[in-house]
């Protein structure tokens, strides 16, 4: 299934692109998807953690993630 992962922050940065069209298997849990992530952009493992959102609302590890779902990466923020 397809699906569209936006960056946001460090991930940007780390993937060097800020959208990213990816195919994932059927019944993708979040847990799931992050590890496939981090094997395609290894880089990824420089963020000791970071946000899942699955179409604007916040996902837990075991949600599931479906077709054409959008999918943003969301680093931690600091700053003051």
């Amino acid at each position: 299934m397809k699906i569209t992962v936006l960056c946001f922050g460090i991930a940007t940065d780390l993937i060097k692109k800020s959208s990213l069209e990816l195919t994932l298997p059927e019944n993708c849990t979040v847990t799931s998807f992050k590890k496939l992530l981090t094997t395609q952009y290894p880089e990824l493992a420089n963020i000791s953690a970071y946000a899942v959102a699955i179409n604007e609302r916040y996902a837990q590890e075991n949600d599931t993630i479906k077709e054409n779902d959008v999918i943003a990466i969301i680093p931690p923020v600091s700053g003051g």
